[in-house]
């Protein structure tokens, strides 16, 4: 996956899992982020280490074949690590992530 800076190196810092379903009430989430941004270190003593859960469905119901499903992962993970990073929604969509 191609991951450009600053990106690349949060990747090594936040676990990334692979769920099966979104949470209840969220069916059409593909990814979020749970942690403490960095930009808010100080919001949360003793707080678990940051991850990124992608949701394999619906993503994988929505993409037509492999190749646009690669591209949705990658395009996810990139979000929700703006997200560690402090990045809000418009950034986020400035970027091509949204």
């Amino acid at each position: 996956m191609d991951v450009p800076e600053p990106f690349a190196t949060e990747l090594d810092r936040v676990a990334v899992v692979v769920e099966e379903r979104a949470p209840a009430g969220h069916p059409a989430l593909y990814g979020l982020y749970l942690g403490v941004p960095l930009d808010h270190p100080d919001a949360v003593a003793g707080a678990l280490p940051p991850r990124i859960a992608v949701f394999m469905h619906p993503m994988a119901d929505d993409c037509a074949d492999a190749d646009e499903l690669r591209e949705e992962v990658r395009i996810t993970v990139l979000h929700e690590l703006g997200h560690h990073l402090g990045l809000d929604e418009d950034r986020l969509h400035e970027l091509g992530y949204g």
